[in-house]
Parts: C-alpha cells; structure tokens; sequence
C-alpha cells in the first residue's frame, strides 16, 4: 500500500540496520519482492532479525546527520551537523563537519528539527538524527542513531566538546550546564573552522575493494597541529585476518577553513607508509583532490558517479624493496660469495 502511495522508486532497508548492509532500491512494482526478500536475507544475517522498512528514495542527495545530546533534567543540544555524502554502497568513506555548501538558514532548520524530535521522545545521551537533503534543502528524516558515531571526531573538533566524557557524564546523572560537564547553552556554542574525517581499511580498492590480508611490515603515521589519529589494528607486526572489522586507523584534521582542513588531510595521506597489506589510502587521495569534493558540490553518488577515483599511480615502495633486500644479503649473504 505504501509503495503505491509513495511511488517508486523506493528503498527498503533493514529496521535494525547500520553500514549499508540490508537495503536495497526496488524501481519498479515488480522488483519489490525479491528485493525484500534480499533485505530480509541479509539483515538477518547481519542483525539477528528479517525485519525490514520502505521508505520513499531519495536520488542524489545530500546525508546529512545532526550531532545531539540530552540529560536526564530535559535539557537538550545540538552541536551542529557533519556531511556525509561520500559514500560507497552506502558506507561512510570521509565526512566533513560543518558541510560546507549547507546555508546558514538551512542549518538552522535542520538542526532545530532534530532538537525537536528528541525532546518530543524524552531523549537522554548522545546521538545522532538524520537526513536526506535535497540541492533546495528541502530535508527528509532518514533515522535516529541512538550512540556515537564513528565519525564523531570531527564535530569535538570545531565544538570542543568531548562528546565521549560527556556522554558518561550524562549516563551518571549530569546536567549538561553542570560545571562538570560545561556545555553552554545553545545559543553560546559555537563552530570553530571546519574538520574532516577519513577511514584508512585494509581494502584493495583495485580489486573491487576486498579486505586485504597479511602482516603489517611497516606503519607510520602522519600528524601534526590540528591532526587527530584513532588508532584500530595498524601498527607494525600486527596480523590483519578476514574476521574483523578492516578499519586500520581515523584520521581527522581541522583548519580554519575548509581549504586548510582538506590540504592538511591531503599531506597526511600522503605522509602515511603502511606496508605488507594493501589499503584505501590511494583512493583517499583520489577523493581529497577532486574538485567536487574541493568544492563541497556532491552528494551520495559521488563515488559511483566519479571513474576518475578509480585511477591510481603505481606504487614503487623503494624503501620496503631496499630494506628486504638488505635483510636477505645480511642474513643469507650474497648468492655466490661464501
């Protein structure tokens, strides 16, 4: 009955969904039970449950999600919204906090409309509301993600405002204002420049992005003022299997304009060395320099959209080459000499 009032075309997502995983868009009338029945498949096995939702889609446009915390004495704040666009298969890849093509207007409408769907359900903790936004702003709620998000970095960045620490505060009956905890009030938080967040995966993105396996024979990060590293599996010895998550490490950079934030994650990419397993880092780069993402212009197509990211340099790794080289002529001398 919904599909018919709705029209196509339409997405079906799993209720108890996350990282692209149970959705499917269904164009046509005739689509749609098979592709419920791969949503249902899927999330089952990803979530422990085949219930699923339809929703009307959305094509191109803005993701859009909206910081929030709330206490148990009915106070409750935004800080402000991040971008997530960049997607592939409906996975985050870089987020960027503020967005940068969102006017001051929209902002506000979107924000206090968060503000006002958790007060309406007595919401307490940190989370997250959020949205489709179309090219007029014109804005549709998607979901409520009732805990931190990986990409919550970016938003302590320009706020100052430890949404961990907070967060346990709360949960221990804090008041937001508390001198404790030391949230303003909303109209005196402000946004400090602009952060943008990337997750390095051992993915081989010339290969259709597969987790990549093996030994980390080098690692070395990158850092710097206004740089933050959260660390996961990357370091040097460390065995990267197929049964874990294959985020290595976020990196998230700040500046006072979003051209410094995005030239200083640029460096810091580059400035990374991670040897022995394969990573996104390249298509990172690819992403960092496009003039669609210099411009803050694209939206959750970007990536299917742009073949130009698929494009990588060949990587001559001299210094790994140098060093195992050395190590076999030390250890098992040079063939023909005693």
């Amino acid at each position: 009955a919904f599909a018919k009032e709705a029209g196509y075309p339409l997405m079906v997502k799993a209720s108890l969904g996350g990282g692209g995983r149970g959705m499917r868009v269904v164009r046509t009338e005739e689509e749609l039970p098979d592709m419920i029945e791969r949503a249902k498949s899927e999330a089952l096995k990803a979530f422990g449950s085949d219930e699923i939702y339809v929703e009307k889609l959305i094509e191109r446009p803005k993701h859009i999600e909206v910081q929030i915390i709330g206490d148990a004495h009915g106070n409750i704040i935004h800080l402000f919204e991040r971008d997530c666009s960049v997607q592939r298969r409906h996975q985050k890849v870089v987020e960027v906090a503020p967005c940068v093509t969102l006017s001051d207007e929209g902002r506000q409408k979107i924000c206090d409309a968060a503000v006002t769907l958790m007060k309406h359900v007595g919401y307490e903790n940190a989370g997250t509301v959020e949205f489709l936004v179309t090219q007029d702003e014109s804005f549709y709620f998607i979901e409520v993600n009732p805990r931190v998000q990986v990409e919550h970095t970016i938003t302590e960045m320009i706020t100052g405002v430890d949404i961990v620490q907070t967060q346990i505060r709360v949960a221990e009956g804090e008041s937001l204002h508390s001198d404790l905890v030391g949230i303003p009030q909303q109209e005196d938080i402000k946004m400090l420049g602009f952060a943008i967040q990337s997750r390095i995966t051992s993915e081989d993105p010339e290969n259709g992005f597969l987790p990549d396996t093996g030994k980390i024979k080098a690692y070395r990060s990158p850092g710097g003022f206004g740089v933050r590293l959260d660390g996961g599996n990357a370091y040097v010895g460390a065995e990267i299997s197929p049964y874990y998550d294959s985020l290595l490490v976020k990196i998230s950079t700040h500046g006072l304009t979003y051209d410094q934030a995005v030239a200083k994650m640029r460096r810091n990419l580059s400035e990374f060395r991670i040897r022995g397993i394969k990573t996104n880092i390249p298509f990172l780069s690819n992403v960092l320099k496009h003039h669609a993402f210099v411009s803050g212009d694209y939206n959750t197509s970007f990536i299917d959209d742009t073949q130009e990211l698929f494009i990588f340099p060949k990587r001559q790794d001299r210094g790994t080459k140098l060093l195992t080289y050395i190590g076999e002529v030390s250890v098992n001398g040079f063939p023909g000499i005693g």
